[in-house]
């Protein structure tokens, strides 16, 4: 995983309240455990005219012009500005591998679900909370300023307006750890590898019959 210290990214203003997992990445494409290839299907009802299915080639099908994404202001966007409860619906892990897979690094919403909210943090993505106010006030400056960008302190756990306008967010300490140093839970554990070989060697002399 990669470390997040520091991110300056467009932000693309998403104005829905309570999207679901099922709106971020359909049902019909979770046939893989694999954490890429998501992207090219992140709100795929709402990005294309047609359905879509896994084996279709999406540089074919019709993009929905209406579509916050769709539109060339925001085609290079990394942050998403969402409404309240984002993520509700299914537990799917897949939903945050798709955003990020598209590219998305954090998320500012009022509120998240929680298990969306918990699997963001699994892979490096960052979900904000901010007030519901300073949404608004985003969203305002956002719909009014083409490439609009914030950036984003997580060791100071700041963002920062291109008006230099400043808002503190809250982070838990522990996760704040696991991004700041790259530490997804593979790796946390990994940082114990010396304990986990003595175990086991020791476990190997105490119970050999286990492994005969």
């Amino acid at each position: 995983m990669e470390k997040f210290r520091t991110f300056t990214g467009v932000v693309a203003p998403l104005d829905r309240a309570n999207v679901d997992t099922d709106a971020i990445i359909p049902k019909q494409f979770l046939k893989s455990i694999k954490r890429s290839g998501f992207g090219r299907n992140l709100f795929d009802e709402w990005r294309y005219l047609d359905h879509g299915e896994p084996e279709m080639d999406v540089t074919q099908r019709q993009l929905n012009p209406d579509f916050i994404l769709n539109r060339p202001r925001y085609t290079s966007a990394q942050i998403l500005l969402a409404r309240d409860n984002f993520g509700c619906g299914s537990s799917r892990e897949h939903a945050p591998w798709a955003l990020q897979d598209y590219g998305f690094k954090v998320i500012l919403a009022p509120s998240f679900a929680d298990i969306f909210f918990n699997n963001c943090f699994k892979i490096g993505l960052l979900p904000i909370v901010q007030e519901g106010k300073i949404i608004d006030q985003l969203f305002h400056e956002v719909n009014e300023t083409e490439g609009y960008a914030l950036a984003v302190d997580l060791e100071k756990q700041i963002l920062t307006t291109p008006s230099n306008a400043h808002f503190s967010f809250e982070v838990d300490a522990f996760r704040k750890h696991c991004l700041l140093n790259g530490l997804d839970e593979i790796g946390l554990t990994l940082q114990h590898a010396e304990k986990i070989k003595q175990f086991e060697q020791k476990r190997r002399e105490e119970q050999p019959w286990l492994f005969s």
